[in-house]
């Protein structure tokens, strides 16, 4: 009689999420992404897999201070269509920068993440703040200085 074959379990880390804090006045927009989305995935972590979402939290405060170097305040252009036939509408980064400085930011950053569920979540737990202030003191964020 043939022994049945021991059952094989894939053991996952435990995830504990770190909460960081940074601070977006006069960087650039783009090394400032970059270093937020690695933070976003966990590839700090030492535990860090494509397939796993075990990230950390990042608040980002003064995104109204975010850089844009050389001509790209002016000449960079950000889309978006309304869904309906000639609903394709444009701004610049400045415009956008007046109106909605967070959004710059997030754009940058949710571009750069994984194009699947784990990138939306992982999207889900950026926090960016165009002034000093935010409601996460409670979390103790750890201040990160990215560049």
């Amino acid at each position: 009689m043939a022994r049945p074959l021991p059952i094989q379990k894939t053991a996952f880390p435990k995830v504990e999420r770190k909460w960081y804090l940074v601070d977006a006045a006069d960087k650039p927009l783009g090394r400032l992404a970059t270093r937020i989305a690695l933070l976003l995935q966990g590839k700090n972590e030492p535990t860090w897999a494509p397939h796993l979402d075990n990230g950390n939290y990042v608040v980002v405060i003064n995104a109204d201070k975010v850089k844009l170097t050389g001509k790209k305040v002016n000449q960079k252009v950000y889309y978006h269509h309304s869904g309906y036939p000639g609903g394709l509408k444009a701004q610049t980064a400045r415009q956008l920068l007046e109106k909605h400085p967070e959004r710059v930011i997030e754009l940058a950053v949710k571009r750069m993440l994984p194009k699947t569920v784990v990138g939306t979540h992982q999207f889900k737990r950026l926090k960016v703040y165009a002034g000093e202030n935010h409601p996460h003191e409670a979390q103790k964020p750890e201040k990160v200085e990215l560049l």
